[in-house]
């Protein structure tokens, strides 16, 4: 059975998000997916619209994906592989020459897929005004937990 893990914050999954699970499945039989958590997300200076735990629901909704695990932080890569077996990393070509995958090279095979043209999670949140434009900081209204609560009653 050949294991492919690939990693990424996956906020407000999109084509591109499903092609890319799509094309990293077909190279294997099972599909590992971290997912950046709030505080690693914190840590990179992004913030994502929804928190780690919706995330994490909606990708193990995704036929293509067998288990969704935590990315907390960029040194745990290492200890993935290992530990869940993995045969290949699979990221979009703009993580190309990377060193927080390249140093993957030695314990498994690092591919890189080329984006889906056209669509990015930046490109969303600029449309629709949820982002500067020169995209270094979203502008994501907080919601509060009470608003929260309310919209699910």
């Amino acid at each position: 059975m050949k294991r492919i893990l690939t990693y990424g914050t996956f906020d407000l999954l999109h084509f591109g998000h499903i092609e890319i699970l799509r094309r990293a499945k077909a190279l294997g039989d099972y599909l590992v997916v971290a997912v950046s958590t709030d505080e690693f997300n914190a840590i990179k200076h992004k913030k994502a619209y929804h928190d780690y735990e919706t995330r994490k629901k909606m990708l193990e909704a995704v036929r293509y994906v067998d288990l969704v695990i935590p990315e907390k932080t960029w040194e745990q890569k290492h200890n993935d592989v290992k530990e869940y077996h993995i045969d290949a990393v699979v990221m979009g070509s703009d993580w190309e020459g990377n060193e927080n995958f390249e140093c993957l090279r030695d314990v498994c095979d690092v591919i890189y897929l080329p984006r889906t043209e056209g669509i990015s999670t930046t490109k969303i949140k600029k449309d629709l005004g949820l982002q500067n434009p020169d995209n270094s900081k979203n502008q994501i209204p907080e919601t509060s937990d009470e608003h929260k609560s309310s919209k699910t009653k």
